[in-house]
């Protein structure tokens, strides 16, 4: 795959998490401007993966029917358009609702790139894609908090999502002009009419299921650390927000690390064997951060450690499971990378609202759901090596 093919599936693969990693550092700059807390800011951020849930099931069988370019233009287009009216809101209600359709846009780059990787590479090769857009798209957590913590503080909260609309643009532009059609021409295109049927198909695949459901209970104890980290880094243990993008940006450099260390290691093994380990790593980390936040440290320092762990390691989780979950999928990539897709941010949803319903004050809320998240996510490793017939 050449580079400029890799940079526009990594820019689309980021649109989620640069949309919210970008505005994380905004949460109580929202709750003084709209007169609430950042309890209730976190709506906003469980919006945005309710529409990625959503919108995801739809992007899926278009891009089956229809190709993969004219579904993207769409939601690109959509994603720029509510960004900017995220910048123009003037409630935290109207703000809620953006980030809704913001999410319905964003999720077809994220959908859509799965869907590239499967027409163009096998198991082996896509595992190793895939570890490459997280070098990508991990960039965003690294860079997207400095510079929203930047343009906070220059600008104002309004700069963040005038930001993400011009990347949206730019990002349509390089779709428009440098992304061919890669679904082929002579390939069978499923009706929209036998949607469901697709996807009660795959409910069925206890293969697909096992890895797509690991992938994605591991991913959503990342979106808990997401919805927590602003009000531990930043209220609890007082980081100024400008600041707080350099604690989110370590991590993600470890998240980076371990792709890049996957992308190496697949080629020995395959993905599901690297998976069902390196998936024991992240949920002890989980624990033992869990252990760290239960003694209620008097400073920030020794949750740090586990959390860099517990996220560095999802950087080997992920893409192996989306490799897994993927191969052999074929004239269904659409559907089947929709459906794992849809069911990630669904599961995101669920841990960051537990997150905001179990805040007590500490780091113990976020622990808790990234605790279960990592331990649910080894047990479906384990039971993907009891149902996989092809030996990944």
């Amino acid at each position: 795959m050449n580079l400029s093919l890799l940079l526009i599936l990594g820019a689309l693969s980021a649109f989620g998490p640069l949309a919210i990693d970008f505005y994380l550092p905004s949460f109580p700059a929202l709750a003084q401007a709209f007169a609430t807390d950042v309890e209730h800011v976190q709506l906003s951020l469980a919006a945005y993966f309710v529409g990625m849930s959503i919108g995801q099931l739809v992007y899926g069988p278009l891009a089956d029917s229809f190709g993969r370019r004219w579904p993207l233009i769409f939601g690109v287009a959509l994603f720029s358009l509510a960004s900017l009216g995220c910048a123009l809101v003037g409630s935290l209600e109207q703000l809620v609702l953006m980030r809704f359709v913001q999410a319905l846009g964003g999720c077809a780059g994220m959908v859509i790139s799965r869907a590239v990787v499967r027409d163009l590479c096998d198991a082996q090769a896509a595992a190793r894609v895939f570890s490459q857009l997280m070098l990508v798209m991990g960039l965003a957590p690294i860079l997207a908090p400095l510079a929203g913590g930047l343009l906070l503080s220059q600008f104002g909260w309004p700069s963040i999502f005038y930001c993400l609309t011009l990347f949206g643009a730019l990002s349509g532009l390089a779709v428009a002009l440098r992304l061919p059609e890669t679904l082929a021409q002579d390939a069978p295109r499923p009706p929209l009419s036998g949607s469901l049927r697709r996807y009660g198909g795959l409910l069925r695949d206890r293969e697909f299921l096992a890895f797509s459901l690991s992938g994605g209970v591991a991913m959503s104890g990342m979106f808990a650390y997401i919805a927590g980290s602003p009000f531990i880094f930043i209220e609890l243990y007082g980081v100024p927000a400008e600041h707080y993008g350099w604690f989110f940006g370590g991590n993600a450099a470890g998240f980076i690390l371990f792709a890049q260390l996957n992308a190496r290691l697949v080629g020995r093994h395959g993905p599901g064997f690297w998976l069902r380990r390196m998936v024991w790593l992240h949920a002890a980390s989980a624990l033992v951060l869990l252990l760290v936040a239960a003694s209620r440290p008097a400073s920030l320092w020794p949750l740090l450690l586990p959390l860099f762990v517990y996220v560095a390691s999802l950087g080997a989780v992920i893409p192996n499971a989306s490799a897994c979950a993927m191969a052999g999928q074929g004239r269904q990539a659409g559907s089947a990378s929709a459906l794992m897709g849809s069911t990630q941010f669904s599961l995101a949803a669920l841990a960051s609202a537990m997150v905001g319903v179990l805040h007590d004050g500490s780091a113990i809320p976020m622990a808790l759901v990234m605790s279960l998240c990592g331990l649910g996510a080894a047990v479906l490793a384990w039971y993907s090596g009891q149902v996989d017939n092809s030996g990944r």
